[in-house]
This record gives structure tokens, sequence and C-alpha cells, in this order.
């Protein structure tokens, strides 16, 4: 359904957001306090404090997505942000796994070879 590349990037809000906020809420978000464009086609999660709750948001180049999960018993482990830091970067694998309910601390990054573009270098 969604088809999303490999120079999409994958946004997590760090500490919780209100769930009720819908289109226009998570979109002032998304520019205000994560200081990003919510029209780049890039994914942006949010979480609430009790972390059984999670909302997407993503520009599908005609429309907004807005996506949201619930779980019935548990809790995401939501990434910390190191520092100061209002967002944490994740990899398509690694939303995989924390949607999939795998706590991400608990697993380690293996040296890969992933070749990236410029403008990913220059972003980070």
């Amino acid at each position: 359904m969604f088809g999303w590349g490999p120079a999409t990037r994958i946004y997590l809000a760090a500490g919780a957001t209100d769930m009720r906020k819908g289109f226009e809420g998570l979109y002032g978000l998304v520019r205000d306090r994560l200081s990003c464009d919510p029209l780049s086609g890039h994914i942006f999660l949010f979480t609430n404090a009790r972390h059984n709750r999670l909302k997407l948001l993503f520009w599908d180049g005609s429309g907004l997505w807005v996506c949201a999960k619930r779980l019935e018993k548990g809790r995401f482990r939501w990434p910390e942000a190191e520092g100061s830091q209002l967002k944490v970067v994740l990899s398509h694998e690694e939303l995989a796994l924390l949607v999939g309910g795998i706590d991400l601390a608990q697993t380690r990054r293996r040296a890969w070879y992933r070749k990236t573009s410029f403008s990913e270098a220059k972003i980070a």
C-alpha cells in the first residue's frame, strides 16, 4: 500500500504527544517542534505517555495520511533521544521492529555497508 523507498526518512518524536491531535495538530508538531517539512514525504511517528498508542503522519503527494495503532496489552519500547534531541531517526528495519514489539535498546546494529546519498551525508 505504501511505497516507501530508501530515500524516505523516518523520524520518531521524542517524548509524549497528545493522541487527540489529528491532521492539523500533528502537522504543526512536525513543523514547529521537529523543525521538518510535513509535506516532505518522510514518515513521522508519535506516541502517548503510556506508550500504548502510536500515530504516524505521512504525505503521499496528494494528501496526508494519519495512521494509528492502539495496543490492547503491552507497550511500545520508545527509543530515548540523546541529550536535548527532539527527534530520533530510524531505519526502515527499526520501524518494523518497533511496530512488531521488539525493544530496539536490546538489539544492536551490526557493521553493515550502506551507501549514503550526498543529501543524507549532509543532514547527518
